[in-house]
Order: C-alpha cells, then sequence, then structure tokens
C-alpha cells in the first residue's frame, strides 16, 4: 500500500479543494499530473473514487469510504511530524488566540501563562471576548469557545466540562415570593448573555428534567459583567461554578433552588481544518490537553 500514500494525499486535496485544477494549484502540481495520480488509484483499487461533469465534481460510494479513512491518515501523520518538530527544534513563531472572557478568571489564564513559560520564543496574541469570533476568516489559530458543540467544519476537542450555577444575590431573593423550583424563577428576573439563548435546562437527580424560559431584564455581551449585575441584586445569571466559588464561601451570592442543576458546559479548542498544519497551533492545543488530565487526574475541580 505503500504506493498510494502520495496519491491519498492528492486525492484528500481534490475533495477539500472541490476540484482538480484548484487542488493542482494548493499542491504546486500540473492537472495532468492530479488526474494521474487518481487515475492509477482507480486502477489499483479496481473502483472509480468521483462522479465527474463539466460543472460538478463529487464522491462516489467508495470515494467516500476512502476519504474518510485517508483524511483520518493523514491526520494522524501531521500530528505525528509535529510532535517530531517541536521536539527536534525550540518552537518559535505566533499564535493568534481568543477565549471567553469569563476565562480570563479562571484557570485558561493559567494554562496559557504556563504555556508562555515553557516556550519562551512563542508570541502569543490574545483576545477575551464574549463575542464568537470567526476563526477562519480572521485568521485565529485557536479558539477556546464554551457551550456544547454543534455540527462544525472547524477541528475541536475538549478539554474540561465546567458545573454551572443559577446565582442570585441574597437581598434580591429575599425580597421575592418563595422560589422552590423551576416554575418560580422563570418569573423572576433574569440577566442573560447575548450570545445565549432565553432559556435554562435544569435537572433534579439523574431522571427529572425540566426546560423553562425567561425573559431576560438585562442582556450583556461578557459573562464577568453579567455576574457583577447579579450579585449587585438585579436578578438571576447562570454562571460558571469558579466564578463565584468565592462569593458563595463568603455569603455575598446565592445559588437559587440548587436542588435544581443547571447542565454542565463544555470548554474546547478549536481550530481550522484546512489551514496548513502548523506545529504551534498541534503544540498548544495539546499542552492545554495535558494540563487538563493531568489536573484531571489529580482530583482537582476541572475548572
Amino acid at each position: 500500500m505503500i504506493q498510494f500514500l502520495r496519491p491519498m494525499g492528492i486525492f484528500v486535496r481534490i475533495v477539500e479543494a472541490g476540484s482538480f485544477r484548484a487542488a493542482a494549484r494548493a499542491l504546486g502540481l500540473s492537472p495532468s499530473v492530479v488526474s494521474h495520480h487518481v487515475a492509477r488509484m482507480e486502477r489499483g483499487l479496481g473502483a472509480a473514487l468521483f462522479y465527474r461533469s463539466t460543472r460538478r465534481l463529487s464522491l462516489t460510494r467508495h470515494g467516500e469510504v476512502l476519504f474518510d479513512a485517508a483524511r483520518k491518515m493523514l491526520d494522524s501523520a501531521g500530528s505525528g511530524l509535529d510532535r517530531i518538530a517541536s521536539l527536534s527544534a525550540t518552537p518559535a513563531g505566533e499564535l493568534n488566540i481568543t477565549a471567553p472572557s469569563v476565562l480570563s478568571a479562571g484557570f485558561l489564564l493559567d494554562d496559557i501563562a504556563a504555556f508562555a513559560r515553557a516556550f519562551p520564543k512563542v508570541r502569543l496574541r490574545m483576545n477575551f471576548t464574549d463575542t464568537p469570533r470567526d476563526v477562519v476568516a480572521e485568521g485565529i489559530d485557536v479558539a477556546i469557545r464554551m457551550g456544547w458543540l454543534t455540527d462544525s467544519m472547524l477541528k475541536s476537542r475538549r478539554l474540561h466540562t465546567v458545573r454551572r450555577l443559577l446565582v442570585a444575590a441574597p437581598g434580591y431573593l429575599a425580597a421575592c415570593p418563595a422560589v422552590t423550583g423551576p416554575d418560580d424563577v422563570a418569573r423572576l428576573d433574569w440577566i442573560r448573555l447575548r450570545s445565549r439563548p432565553s432559556a435554562a435546562l435544569l435537572a433534579r437527580g439523574t431522571q427529572r428534567k425540566r426546560k423553562i424560559r425567561f425573559a431576560a431584564r438585562l442582556v450583556v455581551n461578557d459573562a464577568a459583567t453579567m455576574y457583577r449585575l447579579s450579585r449587585a441584586g438585579l436578578g438571576l445569571a447562570m454562571v460558571p461554578e469558579f466564578l463565584a466559588a468565592d462569593d458563595l464561601a463568603s455569603g455575598r451570592i446565592s445559588e437559587v433552588i440548587p436542588e435544581w442543576r443547571l447542565e454542565d458546559i463544555g470548554v474546547f479548542a478549536l481550530w481550522p481544518p484546512n489551514a496548513p498544519r502548523e506545529s504551534l497551533t498541534a503544540l498548544f492545543v495539546g499542552f492545554l490537553g495535558d494540563r487538563a488530565r493531568r489536573s484531571s487526574r489529580a482530583g482537582r475541580p476541572k475548572a
């Protein structure tokens, strides 16, 4: 199968580029060379890989099967090469990173500081914002996102799972009618993050779940600001546990209906799938993943 290694790389690039001609330009080859390699693969496999027309290029069933396997193989090989490169030379260059602003007060900042100390020749350009940014259009190398991912063209790796709490100031709760369950909290004042829906999924035990919808009195674009407004007595907010831990211990903030839990939220690293493979991107994501695993094994909170 060694004779198929280079043609498989060409085959994957054709699918990603959408045409033989575009793949040839990207690879610095002539269209005839690209066509030759695909034809050779098809002869060797005894199966057609593409449906071709003057306007459209699409995969056959055999092509779909091969593309999935070939992409995984190339990703695995590229990961190995990146690791060798990171070990054989001092990493240097620039990484453009974006992350939710709320994580600037949590574990992520410690992880980034550790990375910067470990690799002093890597320049970091960081943007902390709760407004999602377009990773591909803005040339971002790694985006840290909170929330369970839907279908995405980006590559991703889960780093942490964060517990969330529904909180409010003790004084605010004292002035409200008795709050005993989800129906009660749905009628109270809420403060919502602009990027999140006006809904919350609450669970009691392992079986009982309730989804509630609410009308937010205040809508903000920054999670830390949302929390401070809640602490000031302006309403309920859904926040990561690490953000409220100290105030919970001191009594400055209270958990609302603690027997009902909000669903946990994931913290992911995302990066562009079609960008040229950057060893710094792989190095950074791998570093964060290693720190997350060590934290989990040590029994410390996940976030």
